[in-house]
Formats: structure tokens, sequence, C-alpha cells
């Protein structure tokens, strides 16, 4: 296994555990976004630029999960 299958491998195994945890914390909703981040990277660097380009929409959305969490509920 060379560094990129490893980071890879790295990316997508945090993407999971924090997918899995996110009903726990709020901040798991975070660390998901920057999971996925970490997978755009991984799949830009290996060549593989539709996998680079959906991991980074769903790093945006969820970044935009976490902080409308924060938020205080505006239903009237």
């Amino acid at each position: 296994m060379n560094r990129l299958s490893a980071f890879g491998l790295f990316a997508v195994t945090a993407m999971l555990v924090c997918y899995a945890l996110e009903n726990q914390s709020r901040w798991f909703t975070l660390a998901f976004a920057f999971a996925c981040t970490l997978g755009s990277v991984y799949g830009f660097l290996q060549g593989a630029w539709p996998f680079g380009f959906v991991e980074a929409v769903w790093s945006v959305a969820a970044a935009r999960r976490w902080w409308r969490s924060g938020q205080p509920n505006r239903e009237a």
C-alpha cells in the first residue's frame, strides 16, 4: 500500500465513522465535512476528478448542516 492509498483509506474511514456518529454531537458533522474534504483531495490526487468533485459537494453540504445546527430555530 502506497501513501496515497493509505491517505484515501484514512479519509474514507474517517468519513464513515463521523457519519455514523453525527447524531451524537454536531461536531461530528463538522468532522464529517472535514473528512469529505480529505476524500475530495484524495480523489483529485489519484486522478478521479468526478469522485473529488462529489466529495467537495458533500463537504459543503455537511458544513452547511453543521452551521445551521448551531443557529436558533426560526419557526414561527
